[in-house]
């Protein structure tokens, strides 16, 4: 309703409920199609962390904050379509990767081999070895940009580039136990995508 009958600032407010909500229900939708005998309520992400609510929380306050005392700064419409398109681009590159994946796709880095799991190389993942945490990444930034958050758009990159470069970094020493000297080869080819992480690396330059 926000996005389609009210105007500046509100309408882009309900672009940004529409981006949060679509996430979060193809996030459910996807394990339901890929993984049915492990989806739950959990699959929604909607309890990711408690980090991760705050998030969500501060973004809502600056947008109302700056709303009410800077009300010109969320009039830039076109900074909010540019954070559109990157929340698009983000959340395609993710589905992208759950559906290549398929069954070897887990919102959890798993510590242990499972029976059947593979190492996925085709598809974006020739073009990223991590491409479902580069679609996060950059929707995470998009929504920002939507809203037209100078803070939380700084404060967003930095904890992002902070969790998803210990992210990989754990989830690549666990990688490289499954699957050895493939996945050793793979690092060589393919990089992570994301900006300034290189991941867990063997014999680091």
């Amino acid at each position: 309703m926000l996005l389609c009958f009210s105007t500046l600032p509100w309408n882009i407010f309900g672009c940004y409920i529409f981006y949060l909500s679509f996430f979060h229900y193809s996030e459910f939708l996807a394990v339901a199609l890929n993984k049915p005998d492990s989806v739950t309520v959990d699959s929604f992400l909607l309890n990711h962390s408690f980090e991760y609510g705050a998030a969500a929380f501060a973004s809502w306050a600056e947008f109302l904050i700056e709303q009410w005392l800077f009300p010109g700064l969320k009039q830039y419409y076109h900074v909010s379509m540019v954070g559109a398109a990157i929340c698009t681009g983000g959340e395609v590159l993710r589905k992208l990767a759950m559906f290549t994946a398929r069954t070897n796709f887990n919102h959890l880095v798993k510590s242990e081999y499972e029976e059947g799991h593979r190492l996925v190389t085709n598809g974006v993942y020739s073009w990223f070895r991590h491409p479902s945490y580069v679609g996060w990444f950059y929707w995470s930034l998009g929504t920002q940009l939507i809203l037209v958050n100078p803070l939380c758009f700084l404060v967003y990159t930095a904890i992002s580039w902070r969790f998803f470069h210990d992210r990989v970094w754990m989830e690549e020493i666990t990688l490289l136990k499954f699957f050895g000297e493939d996945y050793y080869r793979y690092q060589q080819q393919v990089g992570t995508g994301l900006p300034f992480i290189r991941g867990y690396e063997i014999n680091p330059p």
